[in-house]
């Protein structure tokens, strides 16, 4: 059996373990754990323990229990509803303000958090009853709100770039910084689709005409929100500084948005603390074992000599590196319907990172275009983490209205796809004026 047949039956695996409802990191261990023994022989699993280890005894990945905690602080208050709050009583008389709010706030509110799941449900709760109630179409709503939370796993700071930074030894400053970029340019391109929407339909453009908002109002929520986005900004700041490093910036800034939180918000009793914690603990855990078991797996395809048989055959191809480019982004769409960001990055990155060196293009861009892809899967199924929290939030809303809801943002993802690949600045201007250009 040669190196690509052999791919496709540990693919078929991995699926069959997927679909019988495995987690995935427990789905990933067990496929290279029964690989290595059908074909290294049983001392290969001596390595079992010592690889798991490996992947997971980095300590940039610190940062990502310590972000984790900063948006489980925040995502346990009323941050997100107040920053929701903000923006309508600043966006009230655009055509379909209310919905640009929404996805305004989304954007914003993944800056704080880093959580694509956790943006959606923060958002999610206050602005899809408030939309629905005024007339906005259900799926409509659900798809703006699903795709906006998207752009928690882009928006820095970004757990997914982290992994992304850890797997392929990239500056995880520099992809914080690329991230900035493409994140707003999907926020304006979600916001037009939203007014266009709203001048077409005529009656979404006139739903808030008798609402009014004080100056006094508007400047009124600004207090509450400042501390908040002060800490991103320190956090931005001691990063691109040279003060401090992923790690330790992201500690330091998990710690203030607790005290903020208990601060500003109140929550300060113990119960409330510990679900913040045990929120904290599980998500951490589950992605950390993702890695881990990520790891293991690509142990076992570079031990089966899959990975290097890959790269040399499509390293070989004489195609035109944007053909291969665009092959490589149908292939990382594939992988997002079935498997979380946190899990195809690990398993994909370090392959595809010498194919994309040897056509020419950047890293770092390439993690913006991979993270973007990897944000489509995240409102398709059967594995989209935020159409179940859409479900949670509007149960009675029918999954079809939700995705063809979702199917304009998920179009418009693909556009700024092409737009980064026309105009690569939007993602590497920031970092390349802030860190310098890369040697």
């Amino acid at each position: 059996m040669n190196e690509f047949m052999l791919a496709l039956v540990i693919l078929a695996v991995l699926m069959a373990i997927l679909l019988l409802g495995t987690p995935v990191a427990f789905a990933l261990g067990a496929t290279a754990v029964l690989f290595l023994f059908l074909f290294e022989g049983i001392f290969a699993l001596e390595m079992v323990g010592e690889m798991l280890y490996a992947s997971m005894n980095k300590f940039t990945l610190l940062s990502i229990p310590m972000f984790i905690l900063m948006g489980a602080a925040i995502a346990s208050s009323r941050a997100g509803a107040d920053l929701y709050e903000a923006l309508h009583r600043w966006l009230y008389k655009l055509p379909g303000g209310l919905l640009v709010s929404n996805i305004g706030a989304c954007g914003l509110f993944s800056a704080l958090n880093g959580s694509s799941p956790a943006t959606c449900a923060g958002i999610g709760k206050m602005g899809i009853p408030e939309l629905r109630r005024r007339g906005y179409p259900e799926g409509l709503t659900c798809g703006a709100i699903g795709a906006g939370s998207t752009l928690g796993i882009l928006i820095p700071p970004s757990v997914t770039m982290i992994i992304y930074g850890v797997s392929t030894e990239t500056s995880i400053g520099r992809l914080f910084l690329a991230g900035v970029g493409p994140g707003i340019l999907l926020i304006l391109l979600f916001s037009a689709w939203a007014i266009f929407y709203a001048w077409r339909d005529g009656a979404l453009s006139r739903m808030d005409i008798n609402t009014h908002f004080s100056w006094a109002e508007r400047l009124s929520m600004v207090p509450k929100l400042l501390p908040f986005f002060a800490v991103i900004v320190f956090i931005m700041w001691a990063l691109y500084g040279g003060v401090a490093t992923p790690s330790e910036a992201a500690g330091v800034g998990a710690v203030f948005c607790v005290l903020l939180v208990i601060a500003i918000y109140k929550v300060w009793q113990p119960r409330a603390l510990w679900r913040v914690l045990r929120t904290t603990t599980k998500e951490s855990v589950m992605i950390m074992m993702i890695i881990g078991c990520a790891g293991l797996f690509g142990f076992m395809l570079s031990q089966l000599y899959i990975t290097q048989a890959v790269a040399e055959t499509v390293g070989g191809l004489d195609v035109n590196p944007w053909v291969m480019m665009a092959l490589i982004n149908v292939f990382l769409l594939l992988a997002g319907l079935f498997l979380p960001p946190v899990a195809v990055i690990p398993m994909t990155a370090p392959i595809l990172l010498p194919i994309i060196l040897e056509a020419g293009f950047d890293p770092i861009w390439f993690g913006v275009i991979m993270t973007i892809n990897l944000e489509i899967g995240l409102i398709t199924p059967p594995v989209g983490l935020n159409l179940y929290v859409l479900k949670g939030i509007a149960p009675d809303v029918k999954l079809s209205r939700i995705l063809w809801g979702s199917l304009p943002f998920m179009l418009l993802m693909l556009l700024s796809i092409v737009i980064l690949c026309f105009f690569p600045w939007i993602a590497t201007g920031l970092p390349d004026m802030l860190m310098g250009p890369t040697q």
